[in-house]
């Protein structure tokens, strides 16, 4: 087997939109800099995802400098955000949990209400070494995370996804495979890997950080949704509820909590060091 290392890089700015696959990211308490800092509420203050709006998979936001994004999306011409100046905060809700946000300008809004075609605003986490702590069940004190859906920093391995395709290919929908590894949204994928050896991973060592296995990633209705079309299928859901429930989860990938950081580079050998 060829000695594990990082085939590729994800840094998603917006929540839920398509990001950017940088040759390097520097790790930080809360994940990948730059990483899921913005995202989108509704007007009851909810944040809204894929799992909402699948057009979201459309759009795409890339760093601009300065903490400033660029958001694209089909039909729409590209705008610059600035990062909002300091000011009163807004509680949205994530997964049922308050967490403490400053509103992007009127523009943004403006911007995705005529792109989604309904009421909503872009919203920034300003201060992520305070605002939101990963979950108590499996954090140690102190630990933070930006505004992914629980942890730092998500995991995968090429090995794991031909493993999956292969199980899709020979199951009920095999017309929807292969599935390619944008639908499940990580932040770093590793090449040569033994499929499913992630699960296993409790330390590891990638460029100058170092990584906490927490547990597996459980995943939901984003990861049928095509993230070039927007269309939803059956897979990869139905697989992995057959092949991979491990407690209450449908698992695919390993989520991560940095406990040195650094920088990581594509190519950095990935080392298991637990």
């Amino acid at each position: 087997m060829s000695k594990l290392h990082v085939q590729a890089l994800h840094v998603h700015p917006v929540k839920s939109l398509a990001g950017t696959a940088p040759e390097e990211a520097v790790v930080e308490p809360w994940g990948l800099s730059g990483d899921r800092r913005w995202a989108l509420i509704d007007p009851e203050g909810t944040v809204i995802t894929q799992r909402r709006h699948a057009r979201l998979a459309l759009a795409a936001a890339r760093p601009a400098g300065g903490g400033r994004i660029a958001v694209t999306a089909p039909g729409m011409a590209e705008l610059v955000v600035e990062v909002p100046e300091p000011g009163p905060l807004e509680p949205v809700s994530l997964f049922g949990k308050k967490v403490e946000t400053v509103v992007a300008a009127s523009a943004a809004a403006d911007w995705f209400n005529t792109y989604l075609g309904v009421p909503v605003q872009l919203v920034h986490l300003d201060d992520p070494a305070v605002r939101r702590p990963v979950d108590p069940d499996y954090a140690r004190p102190g630990e933070t995370v930006s505004l992914a859906d629980g942890y730092p920093l998500l995991i995968t391995t090429l090995a794991s996804l031909d493993a999956l395709n292969s199980l899709i290919a020979r199951g009920d929908h095999p017309e929807e495979g292969p599935l390619p590894m944008n639908r499940f949204r990580p932040n770093v994928v590793v090449a040569g890997a033994e499929a499913w050896a992630e699960d296993g991973w409790r330390r590891v060592a990638i460029g100058d950080a170092v990584f906490r296995g927490v547990r597996e990633c459980g995943r939901c209705v984003v990861t049928t949704t095509d993230q070039t079309t927007a269309e939803r299928g059956r897979e990869p859901l139905k697989t992995l509820a057959a092949h991979r429930r491990i407690g209450r989860s449908l698992a695919f990938g390993r989520l991560l909590v940095p406990v040195r950081l650094g920088t990581v580079r594509v190519g950095d050998e990935v080392r298991v060091l637990e």
